[in-house]
């Protein structure tokens, strides 16, 4: 009978040894599996800030440009109103002024547009834990398209300045 017990028992031992090892070995993988995606995210919060500081400082840049373009689209209207007969250069002035204004306005619509989309990408970077990482991605990438679509508002405003 003891030893039917003791074998009982052993066999019990054994099942319970065998149970915690494959519930440990079990363990190891999923938690080697979240830090492997923990690092992952941790890389692409990275790369998505690197971004974000990039877009930043060419938001800037597009801000100096706009300045800098206000400035010489007073200074052309100025040398365009001193040019011959009134009437005709009051009237090449208002053209001017209007195609320039319209080219400025694009630019400062699109620089909005940059702007508010940079703001709210950090907003979702910083509960980057609430989203989808593949849409922070996606979106990060509309603020990409956002931010060029200013730089080339830009650069058809420098166009016309210089036509």
């Amino acid at each position: 009978m003891t030893i039917v017990l003791l074998s009982l028992l052993l066999a019990g031992a054994v099942g319970v040894g065998a149970y915690l090892w494959v519930t440990t070995t079990r363990w190891q993988e999923s938690s080697a599996d979240w830090e492997s995606q923990a690092r992952a995210l941790g890389e692409d919060v990275a790369r998505l800030e690197a971004d974000l500081d990039g877009a930043n400082a060419e938001l800037e840049s597009a801000r100096g440009q706009l300045t800098t373009a206000q400035d010489r689209i007073t200074e052309l209207a100025n040398e365009k109103a001193q040019l011959g007969d009134e009437n005709e250069a009051s009237q090449q002035y208002l053209d001017y002024q209007s195609r320039v204004s319209d080219a400025a306005g694009k630019v400062a619509a699109a620089l909005g547009q940059c702007t508010t989309a940079q703001s709210q990408l950090i907003g979702y970077l910083n509960n980057r834990d609430a989203y989808d990482p593949a849409d922070l991605e996606r979106f990060s990438g509309q603020v990409d398209e956002l931010c060029q679509a200013a730089t080339d508002a830009n650069a058809q405003l420098q166009q016309e300045l210089a036509g």
